[in-house]
């Protein structure tokens, strides 16, 4: 079963998918995209951490995450992926995209089109439970910087794309959750 939770920053997305994962009462891994590179982003990581369950496993994926899927889903597991926009994020700063949107380029970023075409192919595919978490950008203003609008436009797009061929999509606003796709109705 593929899960897409989807939401603005602090939504509550996060904890929702977690919620979701203990609910599930499978063994969960937990799979990171971020990169702790600045202070902030430390300590980002450092409360996501200390909010899990420490018997939950944990694997690392900033790029290869089609891969890293395969490597960790399992017919009697739960995988929390935390989350695509940082991941989608990661793709644009080591491929070429965000160096042709600051130029005002068309995006022709082979990393990029390989690492979220991989993970589209893969998504059907993976046994287990797949807990997919988002950032949803587009309800806010239209970004002022070329770099970040081609980046919510991808982002919106990625989330179509995982949301078609997921079970269940939910919504979160203010820690509460909206059921975009009931999918099914286990936990």
């Amino acid at each position: 079963m593929i899960e897409l939770v989807i939401g603005g920053a602090r939504s509550g997305k996060s904890a929702w998918a977690e919620g979701r994962a203990r609910e599930s009462g499978l063994p969960v891994t937990y799979l990171a995209t971020a990169r702790a590179e600045d202070g902030e982003m430390a300590r980002r990581v450092a409360h996501h951490r200390a909010r899990r369950p420490a018997h939950w496993k944990l694997m690392e994926a900033p790029l290869a995450l089609a891969d890293a899927l395969r490597r960790c889903t399992a017919d009697d597991g739960c995988v929390i992926v935390d989350c695509l926009t940082l991941w989608l994020a990661n793709l644009f700063y080591a491929g070429r995209a965000a160096a042709q949107a600051e130029a005002g380029e068309a995006l022709d970023c082979p990393l990029l089109a390989a690492e979220t075409g991989a993970l589209l192919q893969a998504l059907p595919t993976l046994p287990g439970r797949v807990i997919l978490v988002s950032n949803e950008v587009g309800s806010g203003i239209v970004p002022m910087h070329p770099v970040s609008r081609v980046f919510a436009d991808e982002q919106g797009r990625l989330n179509q794309r995982v949301a078609a061929l997921a079970d269940r999509v939910t919504l979160t606003v203010a820690g509460l959750p909206l059921t975009l796709k009931p999918g099914n109705a286990a936990p």
